[in-house]
């Protein structure tokens, strides 16, 4: 059985000596949000995830949900560990504490749900997504719907769920037939069928609020005609008590992966439901929830990497087989498989990966408490570019990479990986979903080179090469050795990021498929580098090498120098081959 033990170290490390936690509670609002109190928080939460979520994973997993005539039971213990879950405030910790939160900083909540994903990814999904429907109702709710709805999501008693897509229309949103007819009091009808619902229908909560992508009569045609609904799925009757609301789950799914999470086929039909926000602005109502979810499933890309680590590491630890080079005449019949150059090379992949990931969402994740609570607006305008521009990296380069981080640490157990009750390969398959929800990887990496490079004259990239050149530049005048030889391998890499920008938009300009050809390239690239960047700023941080960890991070930072980053030297050379090799063949 796998086993889970969160990072606490490490996230401390990285947060007080890295990313400098301490400014948060300079910024309005998070005075009380000092490093004490969120090192305190986040040890209580890696703690929950030790001993309440980590042993359920895998028995929910070989359980699963189970669905009775739309209804929907989760696997045993999971609603015992969601009423632990609110009772101990989880739910509450960053809504704003007008609604019943506690007001803790966004950055808290992203560690939580990194511990969350790796010791039960299915569990975490269930209060994931009531975190975004707080978020989006606390951004664009009316105050009488705040007043009715935001305090039950809040305290975790209503879940909430994303409901977007429909069985014609997979990414393409403006094809949604859904419709909400405005009932005469204030209120509307909707009725429509909703596919691929996480959390769409289960049993920890007493109602789930669904907030709904659907059209009004008359409305412009494609995503300019959409607007957000909320739809409870229970409605207060004429004596107050909570009755049905035309709200049904039709099916779950039978998934490769995160079986103890219901995705559900929802059946709206003639559903009671409040307009959010205004008349056909719903898409821009609903990327509040959808950029924070993107950033959430990134983290499940970072928390079973960093899992599948952890247990990679223990086996290859204990397993005694073979020789290891240069043991031939010991004594004993065999050798810890760590010993092997190999294994070795797959464990520290994973390890530089995991660690530098962890470094890079967290830095992202800060940026959404400076966009919303810095005092000057000059900081808050450079955070909120910084996060456009890193959303899809986030989103994608972690989930990437965190699916291959599950294969190696897999393969480092041989054919041991290949059982079920080991549990590595339900990390490989609960992985591979979070590179194609909330826009798969390849709708990211279109959004990261068609959209958020060429806005505002690159505006956004240029304020992201200012901070790696000010890092560059710094480790130029380190007083050590070794941090700058990380600055001198980092420096190409990040002029041939620049380079393949200019190159990629050149061509765009004369050929229609270029950005298409080359996005995930570029995307890979530019995560990359990013992670470069982070490598480079913990090994400033732990230059003195003069404790175990730091040691550590200097050793991990030259790996991921000489062994990762020179991928984006044949990134580039396939960038520059262009749109030609890609359309050159017909289907």
């Amino acid at each position: 059985m796998p086993e889970y033990h969160a990072p606490i170290d490490d996230i401390q490390f990285i947060l007080a000596e890295v990313l400098d936690v301490g400014q948060l509670a300079r910024l309005p609002g998070y005075e009380e949000a000092t490093p004490d109190v969120l090192a305190a928080v986040i040890e209580e939460g890696g703690k929950f995830c030790e001993q309440v979520l980590a042993p359920l994973n895998q028995s929910g997993d070989a359980q699963g949900c189970a669905y009775d005539q739309g209804h929907v039971t989760t696997p045993d213990g999971f609603k015992e560990a969601y009423a632990q879950y609110c009772e101990a405030g989880w739910p509450a910790m960053t809504a704003a504490p007008e609604h019943g939160g506690q007001g803790l900083p966004h950055l808290t909540r992203f560690v939580l749900d990194e511990m969350l994903c790796s010791s039960n990814l299915s569990f975490s999904m269930y209060p994931e997504l009531s975190h975004g429907a707080t978020s989006l109702l606390e951004h664009w709710a009316n105050d009488d719907l705040k007043s009715r709805f935001l305090g039950r999501v809040v305290d975790g008693s209503w879940g909430g769920t994303m409901c977007l897509t429909e069985p014609h229309a997979g990414t393409d949103l403006g094809l949604i037939r859904t419709r909400a007819e405005p009932a005469g009091d204030g209120t509307y009808r909707v009725t429509g069928t909703k596919i691929f619902i996480s959390a769409g229908e289960h049993d920890l909560t007493e109602n789930i609020v669904h907030l709904v992508l659907a059209k009004l009569p008359n409305a412009p045609a494609g995503t300019r005609g959409i607007s957000v609904f909320l739809v409870p799925k229970l409605i207060s009757g004429a004596n107050g008590a909570l009755e049905p609301n035309g709200v049904r789950c039709g099916s779950i799914e039978h998934k490769m992966g995160i079986r103890g999470n219901a995705t559900c086929v929802m059946n709206f039909d003639n559903a009671r439901a409040w307009l959010v926000g205004e008349e056909n602005k719903g898409m821009r109502a609903m990327f509040t929830m959808m950029n924070g979810a993107r950033l959430g499933v990134g983290m499940q890309g970072l928390g079973l990497a960093e899992v599948s680590y952890q247990n990679a590491v223990r086996y290859a630890r204990e397993r005694l087989q073979g020789r290891a080079p240069g043991t031939e005449h010991s004594p004993q019949e065999a050798d810890p498989i760590v010993m092997q150059p190999d294994v070795r090379r797959m464990l520290m992949t994973c390890k530089a990966y995991t660690e530098g990931m962890r470094a890079l969402a967290y830095w992202v994740c800060m940026l959404l408490d400076v966009e919303e609570h810095h005092a000057e607006q000059s900081e808050r305008d450079a955070a909120s570019d910084l996060l456009a521009l890193m959303t899809p990296v986030v989103k994608a380069f972690l989930t990437d990479v965190g699916f291959e981080c599950t294969n190696l640490a897999l393969q480092c157990y041989g054919g041991h990986g290949y059982i079920r009750e080991y549990g590595m390969e339900q990390f490989v398959r609960d992985a591979r979903i979070a590179q194609i929800y909330e826009g798969t990887n390849g709708v990211q990496a279109m959004d990261l080179l068609g959209r958020k490079v060429p806005e505002g004259d690159g505006r956004l990239v240029k304020r992201f090469a200012a901070l790696l050149q000010k890092e560059l530049e710094g480790a130029q005048q380190s007083d050590s050795a070794r941090v700058k030889a990380l600055g001198a391998a980092l420096a190409p890499a990040a002029t041939a990021l620049q380079r393949a920008t200019m190159s990629i938009m050149t061509r765009a300009a004369t050929d229609v498929n270029e950005l298409g050809a080359v996005a995930a390239d570029y995307l890979r690239m530019f995560g990359l580098v990013a992670t470069g960047w982070m490598w480079l700023r913990m090994a400033s941080a732990s230059r003195a090498a003069d404790t175990p960890m730091r040691s550590d991070k200097l050793a991990t930072a030259e790996f991921f120098m000489a062994k990762l980053l020179p991928q984006t030297r044949s990134l580039e050379a396939q960038i520059n081959a262009g749109a030609a090799p890609v359309m050159a063949v017909e289907f």
